[in-house]
């Protein structure tokens, strides 16, 4: 079936089948969090990008073959509310930017700078770091050799704008300017973008509008 990346809470996980990754899209929790499970389909190792709420669906999702690690893209609650349960069910190692690592209540086993590389098998993430929706908040970038690259943007990049800054001026321009610079300036329209909540999108659909979100300060 083609991936549409619509997900709805109790409902199936949506699946991107790439040449050398799954990647299973699932939401969970009252806030209508994302959650991805990247599979390296060389190896069978297997990634999760937030455990953000529902250990139990989470936990069925990757199931009997475990997770080597999990992301926390940010340290805001609804992000890590099941990371505790997972972790020790699974007992991966944990990743989280390295300025937001205090902020999440389970212990980072491995800090993450910007062009930091994250390996889930033979394939690698590379960890951009975009300061303003929180200190520490990173997107990965997964460059498909065979195709177009995919971004998972936590609450930093959505359909229709970047994330919250409530408000304050200066936070806005600096995430503003790490997703200009960061993302749009160095990945191409076609790239596939999977945010934290709601359904997915690509850069050539938000690019034109880059100066409308910039002029109205959200």
């Amino acid at each position: 079936m083609t991936y549409s990346g619509a997900v709805k809470v109790g409902g199936p996980a949506d699946v991107h089948e790439l040449p050398d990754l799954m990647i299973s899209k699932v939401a969970v929790g009252p806030m209508d969090n994302n959650a991805y499970l990247l599979r390296c389909r060389a190896t069978g190792e297997q990634l999760l990008i937030d455990a953000a709420n529902d250990a139990e669906t989470l936990l069925t999702l990757i199931g009997d073959d475990g997770i080597a690690s999990v992301v926390t893209t940010h340290q805001h609650g609804d992000h890590w509310q099941a990371l505790e349960a997972v972790v020790a069910a699974t007992r991966a190692r944990t990743y989280a930017g390295r300025e937001d690592a205090e902020g999440i209540p389970v212990a980072t086993d491995v800090p993450v700078d910007d062009g930091d590389t994250i390996r889930v098998g033979r394939v690698e993430l590379t960890a951009r770091h975009l300061v303003g929706h929180t200190p520490g908040s990173i997107a990965l970038v997964y460059d498909d050799p065979h195709g177009h690259p995919h971004v998972f943007t936590g609450d930093c990049l959505f359909p229709g704008g970047v994330g919250n800054t409530w408000k304050d001026p200066k936070a806005f321009a600096s995430l503003m300017d790490d997703v200009e610079t960061k993302i749009f300036g160095t990945l191409p329209d076609e790239t596939w973008v999977y945010p934290g909540h709601g359904n997915d999108t690509t850069l050539g659909a938000e690019r034109p509008h880059l100066p409308e979100w910039r002029a109205r300060g959200w």
